[in-house]
């Protein structure tokens, strides 16, 4: 109730203050290197560090108040802007309500949020992300020429990072007895035909050009190594293999459906990012990649500094970089950015991106 109320408010502010915006100004926007005009980004903590939602402090029940090093710059979908050569990319609910703000793009992501609905008020859903998105894009088509409009939705991109949170809260939290309901397999196809629905429902808005991640592997995550019996070594480190299993289910069946979504809307492109492989390549030789602990999280405490979560980061390690994880679930910083790294060109860990890196989807002319 409490969101949907900001939400209507945050429409009421875009239709007062973006009357006056012409076409002719709306032109003159500084475009990115390429062919992209804004970022426009859904997804959970991935791509939030709980400052999209004011009550996200009260609400979260992981006890980890701070699920990243600083601020939403350092995460994926933030460096990723940044190497597009994009403006900063304003949070839905931070915005100034204007046709100039939207312009810029906008972060509707919330720090837990997950696929599925959820009856928790800690959560928002895919749902209610994608319809916030439409009602952004009803009022650029209100506020502008539709010819204006579309061509600024047809080049903008679309950035989506779901699931950890369902598998962490839904599934292995077995709220709501969803373990004891379904198989592995079943909940994941759940999750992806929920997936593969927005990614029609953005298609049909106009949207063509889409950036779907896939899950990091949860099982070599601070948490499942401190309350999973079944630890088994992975290299370099150890991970819940029966953990990783689950998530790899939803990765497979949702890269597989996204290839048939390429050939089913040859006018659009939609890049799926495995960053499970990629942080599986750190993981398994992490002194190769100059980390030091890949089984700790660098803020937190108890056992792999994992039993209580990242309160401030007062509690955070002195030296962030030499740690794979931030906290709980969460990438460190510097994950974050080869991971972008590798995104964007294929650097140092390669092929995690299909069918392309994402510096080709933003030179590919729509």
């Amino acid at each position: 109730m409490v969101v949907l109320f900001l939400s209507f408010v945050g429409i009421l502010m875009m239709s007062s203050s973006s009357s006056s915006v012409s076409n002719a100004q709306y032109m003159r926007v500084k475009e990115s290197n390429g062919n992209v005009s804004a970022m426009f980004i859904m997804g959970d903590s991935s791509v939030d560090c709980g400052h999209n939602n004011p009550f996200y402090p009260f609400l979260h029940r992981n006890l980890s108040l701070v699920p990243c090093n600083g601020s939403d710059s350092t995460l994926l979908p933030y460096l990723l802007a940044q190497k597009m050569g994009l403006l900063s990319t304003s949070l839905f609910f931070g915005q100034n309500g204007s046709v100039e703000g939207i312009k810029r793009g906008l972060n509707y992501g919330s720090a837990h949020s997950t696929i599925m609905k959820s009856d928790s008020q800690s959560h928002q859903s895919l749902n209610q992300q994608l319809r916030e998105v439409f009602e952004t894009l009803q009022l650029l088509q209100l506020q502008l020429s539709e010819e204006t409009a579309n061509h600024f939705i047809r080049s903008s991109m679309f950035y989506l990072s779901f699931g950890k949170d369902d598998y962490i809260d839904h599934f292995l939290g077995n709220s709501s007895g969803i373990m004891l309901k379904y198989t592995g397999k079943q909940f994941a196809r759940i999750l992806v035909n929920q997936m593969v629905y927005a990614i029609r429902s953005l298609f049909d808005a106009n949207v063509r050009k889409i950036i779907c991640m896939g899950i990091l592997p949860l099982g070599c995550t601070p948490r499942s190594v401190s309350e999973w019996r079944n630890v088994t070594a992975v290299h370099g480190s150890r991970c819940v293999r029966e953990v990783n299993n689950l998530v790899l289910q939803y990765n497979v069946m949702l890269h597989e459906h996204i290839i048939e979504l390429n050939s089913e809307y040859p006018d659009a492109q939609i890049v799926f990012c495995d960053v499970y492989r990629g942080i599986m390549k750190i993981v398994a030789k992490p002194l190769h990649f100059g980390f030091r602990d890949a089984e700790s999280a660098c803020c937190g405490l108890g056992l792999h500094n994992a039993i209580v979560g990242c309160l401030s980061t007062e509690l955070g390690c002195s030296e962030p970089s030499r740690y794979v994880w931030w906290d709980f679930y969460n990438p460190s910083e510097r994950v974050n950015s080869m991971l972008a790294d590798a995104a964007w060109s294929g650097h140092m860990l390669s092929g995690i991106c299909h069918p392309m890196p994402v510096q080709d989807l933003v030179y590919t002319l729509l």
